[in-house]
């Protein structure tokens, strides 16, 4: 894949999203960057520039059906875009059912906050992957990278919305990228581990391989170029994942319940 011009990233104002817009950032490079939080946006936004590339930074919801798409339509029509990151994403240790509330949650308080989680980690992904295809199409080329997790390979106790979420993006994003083969357009689903950002900032359990942001950027971004269908990393993290999830559902269950009691 060539150097992309045109980039569209969305959660750009912390963690994986804030560094990626960085390691894009470039003269003659078109960023559009979207977060939640308008200072941290900005000020991302202006070390950006400080790199030589054109910003402009969008404070939106990405649940937000119709804003996103009249959003991701303006930045298409201004820079063609090249590359679109929809990294989007929030976590919590709930799986939203009644009775699992912690002491200082409420059950609706859990159902609420395991809806919110759903509507951006899915309809997010969507919103931001959905209107940007269709000038994708026409032009023939384009690539598309979606954020998910390490935590869709397997289900984690606790986890249960989350992982749900991530699985969903990916099984998304892996199909949609057989579709779109034929269109000239690239997909890929991200699956990291753990990495320094406001969401494992709140965790308060063991996180091997931690990786700060930075370094994830630099590593997707080189992968990114081959036009991977997965990027999946760190590797042993995959691995173990990945050799979990080939075992029987009984006795995989019983070997992630015993580490979640020790954890």
């Amino acid at each position: 894949m060539k150097e992309p011009r045109s980039l569209l990233i969305t959660g750009a104002s912390s963690g994986i999203g804030e560094a990626l817009a960085e390691a894009y950032a470039r003269p003659g490079a078109a960023l559009a960057l979207n977060g939640r939080n308008g200072a941290r946006l900005e000020a991302v936004a202006e070390r950006c520039r400080g790199h030589g590339a054109a910003v402009t930074a969008t404070v939106l919801d990405v649940a937000d059906r119709a804003a996103m798409a009249a959003w991701i339509g303006a930045v298409d029509r201004a820079h063609p875009l090249d590359l679109v990151f929809a990294n989007a994403g929030v976590s919590a240790h709930t799986s939203g059912l009644a009775g699992a509330a912690t002491a200082s949650r409420s059950d609706a308080d859990d159902e609420a906050i395991a809806r919110r989680m759903r509507a951006i980690n899915i309809e997010g992904a969507m919103n931001t992957v959905v209107p940007a295809l269709t000038p994708m199409r026409t032009r023939g080329h384009g690539q598309i990278a979606i954020m998910s997790s390490l935590a869709a390979y397997l289900p984690l106790p606790d986890m249960a919305t989350y992982g749900s979420t991530r699985a969903a993006v990916k099984y998304f994003g892996e199909a949609l990228r057989m579709e779109l083969r034929p269109c000239g357009i690239g997909v890929t689903v991200i699956c990291p581990g753990y990495v320094r950002s406001r969401i494992t900032a709140a965790n308060t359990g063991v996180m091997p391989f931690l990786m700060d942001a930075s370094t994830a950027a630099a590593l997707i971004k080189r992968r990114l170029k081959r036009d991977p269908p997965i990027i999946a990393f760190p590797w042993p993290m995959h691995l173990a994942a990945w050799a979990l999830g080939a075992l029987p559902a009984a006795i995989r269950h019983s070997l992630l319940n015993l580490a979640a009691r020790k954890a």
